[in-house]
């Protein structure tokens, strides 16, 4: 609109020498930018990229010397899938085991366990003493 300012104004609600529209002293709470945000989901599917092209060379290694110690040449159609086939067992052993730690203990804290109860009391208590603390009353929402 026109004669409207782009100039921050002094948010009123925010403590003394804190603007509103202030870029540094801006929302706490900030999204970060895409690699950072992604960091974790980066580096870990970077190891595990590595991890199998690793494990790709030294089968077709292994598969190579075993053919040449019986005479044979390393045949693609016969590798291919003894590679996939230890793929997939590696992977059946470690992400049923790590699909079952996440999604059952998650299940398991959604049933609300004597587990998940006891940190739900737990976090309460320590909210109702810093409550306390600041002088409020956490019985008196």
């Amino acid at each position: 609109m026109m004669g409207e300012s782009t100039v921050p104004t002094t948010d009123r609600s925010a403590p003394p020498g804190r603007t509103g529209g202030s870029r540094r002293n801006g929302p706490p709470f900030r999204k970060p930018r895409w690699p950072r945000a992604y960091a974790f989901a980066l580096v870990t599917g970077a190891l595990f990229v590595f991890s199998w092209i690793g494990q790709f060379l030294f089968q077709m290694t292994v598969a190579g010397n075993e053919a040449r110690q019986h005479g044979e040449s390393f045949a693609w159609g016969e590798f291919l899938p003894q590679f996939l086939a230890s793929t997939f067992e590696n992977w059946q052993s470690e992400f049923l085991q790590l699909i079952w730690q996440a999604a059952g203990l998650a299940l398991f804290y959604y049933w609300g366990s004597s587990q998940s109860r006891e940190s739900d009391e737990r976090i309460e208590a320590k909210l109702d003493a810093l409550l306390r603390e600041r002088g409020l009353d956490p019985e008196r929402p």
